[in-house]
C-alpha cells in the first residue's frame, strides 16, 4: 500500500468547520485542564488510549486533540454512521466504524486504522470497548485492539485518562447539566514501553499482557487526577454477569 501523504495542517476544512460550532459549545459545558501534553506526538502517527466513563468522553478528547494541534480518528459505533448528517460528517472526518455483532462484525477495523497511521495521523482507540461498568467509574478491563494496532504499526502508544465528564453527562444520562461550568483535567502518559513484546509472536497471551499494561497505566493516570486509589482488581464484566457493551 502506497503511503499518504499526511496533510500540512491537520485542521481541514471539516474540522474547522465543526470546531464553529463544537468547541464554543463544549467550552461553555466545561474548562479544559491538560496535564503530560508534551507526551503528546507533534506530528506522526501514534496510538491515543483514554479511559471510558461518559458517552461525552471522546468528545472531550477531541476538544484536547483540537488544542494540541492534532485531529481525532475514532474507532465509532457503525450505528453512529447510520443517523443522518452525524454520519456523513463521520465520514467526511475520516472516523472508523466498528461493528459489536452480526456478520459485518467479521470486517476488521483495524484494516481501516491503518489507512489512518500510513497518512501519518492519529488514532483513538478506547481499550474498554465502551463504558467502564465499574461501579466507581475506574478502567475495566480491556481489550486489544490499542496494543494490537501499536505494535503491527510500530507507532507509539499514549495512555491517557480524563475525569470531570461525568459530572457533564452521567453516564448513560442523555441530559446535560450545564451549571455550574465544570472542570474536565485530562492527563496524558508517557509512551507505553512495549519493548518486552517486540520481536515475538503478537499472540492471545502477548496482546493480554501488553493491554494489562496499557490499562495499569491509564488506571495510574486516573490515580492521579482523582487523588486516590482504584481497587486492587479490575472490574470485569463476565465475572459480574455483565455484557460489555449496550447499557446495564
Amino acid at each position: 500500500m502506497a503511503e499518504v501523504t499526511a496533510p500540512r495542517s491537520e485542521k481541514t476544512a471539516i474540522f474547522r468547520a465543526l470546531s464553529v460550532v463544537v468547541l464554543p459549545f463544549m467550552n461553555a459545558l466545561a474548562r479544559y485542564e491538560l496535564l503530560g501534553t508534551e507526551n503528546v506526538p507533534k506530528r506522526g502517527a501514534f496510538v491515543l488510549s483514554p479511559n471510558h466513563y461518559s458517552n461525552i468522553d471522546p468528545v472531550m478528547i477531541g476538544v484536547a486533540m483540537w488544542n494540541l494541534g492534532r485531529m481525532p480518528r475514532f474507532l465509532a459505533k457503525a450505528s453512529l454512521f447510520k443517523i443522518p448528517v452525524v454520519g456523513w460528517i463521520l465520514v467526511k472526518s475520516g472516523q472508523i466504524p466498528v461493528e459489536r455483532s452480526g456478520s459485518a462484525r467479521k470486517a476488521d477495523p483495524l484494516a481501516a486504522a491503518q489507512r489512518v497511521v500510513d497518512g501519518g495521523l492519529a488514532i483513538i482507540i478506547y481499550p474498554e470497548g465502551s463504558l467502564t461498568r465499574d461501579p466507581h467509574f475506574w478502567p475495566m478491563r480491556g481489550k486489544a485492539g490499542a496494543v494490537r494496532m501499536a505494535l503491527e504499526a510500530g507507532i507509539p502508544l499514549i495512555p491517557v485518562a480524563s475525569w470531570g465528564a461525568q459530572r457533564v453527562l452521567p453516564r448513560y444520562s442523555k441530559r446535560l447539566s450545564f451549571f455550574p461550568r465544570k472542570t474536565v483535567r485530562i492527563r496524558f502518559g508517557a509512551p507505553l514501553d512495549l519493548s518486552e513484546f517486540l520481536g515475538k509472536p503478537i499472540d492471545a497471551a502477548l496482546l493480554t499482557k501488553a493491554t494489562e499494561k496499557l490499562m495499569a497505566a491509564i488506571t495510574a493516570l486516573l490515580e492521579d487526577l482523582r487523588g486516590e486509589k482504584a481497587p486492587a482488581e479490575r472490574w470485569d464484566p463476565a465475572k459480574h454477569g455483565q455484557s460489555e457493551t449496550g447499557r446495564f
